[in-house]
């Protein structure tokens, strides 16, 4: 993607949003309350999480998409500690844990504490009471974080056991890559005729236009999904769409993850063009979800990040302060606050600075009103 400047827009601009919204006074202790002065109560909740998506990843929607950002829509805005028990600096894994079950654990923990005993994860706490739930993800299925929500193991790289807990899962939706670890097992276990059995609808070729009245499992690549630079076109918006259709038939409402995966990999990768298409697909699908919040008003959104990656700056090119240079100061991850944006019902409760593992607490106290 050859990289062009369409809005110069000032940093400033970015900045002075979350001056305006952030408050210090928020929740920045374990077990806050959701605030009891705002009395809306979502039926729906959408979390995207742009994974490795930092503010000056953020900002780079706002000089190479030829479109608004959906960023914009937002008016409620927070940032989020990201370290995790074991480590300053945090991995998908103990991050993913920590929003799924408002526990914080060892770097590498796929949902289970610093014991390696399982904890409950949001979507295990809502499907026993019929709400419906959904995980999407650019990566394989059996990643980081959308493994985070439905498994439990010691080790985020034990790939074959979390995908053996897929099938009886019972979340309603699921799509990403991974194919490798459902087909051709080691162990010969057939995972996808496990999730046939379990109610499941397999589709492994394409996503699929419409979808039945049966959980979904698509699974579309052998491992991750292509990157958008490669062609992999508008897989993550289309599958929210097709998400959204099948889950909002639920008249107990749904929780729906969806992660922008690859922001991460292009970070890790140092290179800015993967990064900032995986940015731009991933603001796009957030705009899906913001569609569907305006038709649908009792639906919150929520946008954030697991932590940032690279290290990545928008720089002025030498002495040239009317041209960006894209740079980076690691291959690693970085320990920098990350945002979090919030529309709908129960919003205000994201205002302020807080622990990651807060956003699982005020998600299912929302839910629990």
């Amino acid at each position: 993607m050859r990289l062009k400047i369409y809005h110069v827009l000032a940093l400033a601009l970015v900045f002075s949003t979350l001056s305006c919204k952030v408050s210090t006074e928020a929740a920045t202790t374990p077990n806050s309350e959701v605030s009891e002065t705002n009395q809306d109560k979502p039926l729906n909740i959408i979390l995207l999480i742009g994974d490795g998506m930092g503010l000056s990843e953020v900002s780079a929607s706002y000089y190479y998409n030829e479109n608004k950002p959906n960023f914009d829509r937002f008016e409620t805005i927070g940032l989020i500690k990201t370290s995790a028990a074991s480590h300053l600096i945090t991995d998908s894994a103990a991050s993913a844990t920590a929003y799924a079950t408002g526990v914080s654990t060892y770097n590498g923990a796929i949902s289970v504490d610093q014991d390696t005993v399982a904890i409950k994860t949001i979507v295990e706490h809502l499907i026993p009471r019929n709400i419906s739930t959904g995980l999407i993800s650019t990566s394989s299925v059996v990643h980081a974080t959308p493994a985070s929500f439905y498994a439990h193991v010691k080790k985020r790289r034990m790939y074959d056991d979390i995908a053996a807990a897929l099938p009886t899962s019972n979340i309603d939706f699921i799509a990403g890559g991974g194919d490798d670890f459902f087909d051709n097992r080691n162990d010969k276990r057939k995972l996808y005729n496990e999730l046939v059995e379990n109610g499941y609808e397999v589709h492994t070729k394409q996503l699929p236009t419409t979808v039945g009245d049966k959980k979904q499992a698509i699974i579309l690549a052998p491992d991750g999904m292509p990157k958008m630079i490669e062609g992999r076109g508008d897989y993550l918006p289309n599958a929210t769409k097709l998400a959204l259709e099948k889950l909002s038939k639920n008249p107990n409402g749904f929780f729906l993850m969806v992660e922008g995966s690859q922001i991460d990999w292009g970070g890790h990768n140092n290179e800015a063009d993967y990064l900032i298409s995986e940015l731009i697909d991933f603001d796009n699908t957030i705009g899906v979800a913001l569609d569907f919040a305006k038709n649908n008003s009792n639906t919150l959104v929520i946008v954030t990040a697991d932590h940032e990656t690279g290290g990545f700056t928008l720089s002025a090119d030498g002495k040239d302060y009317n041209k960006i240079k894209p740079t980076f100061s690691t291959s690693g991850h970085s320990g920098t606050l990350v945002p979090v944006f919030a529309k709908g019902p129960g919003e205000n409760n994201f205002n302020g600075i807080f622990k990651n593992t807060e956003l699982f607490n005020k998600m299912l106290q929302l839910f629990d009103k």
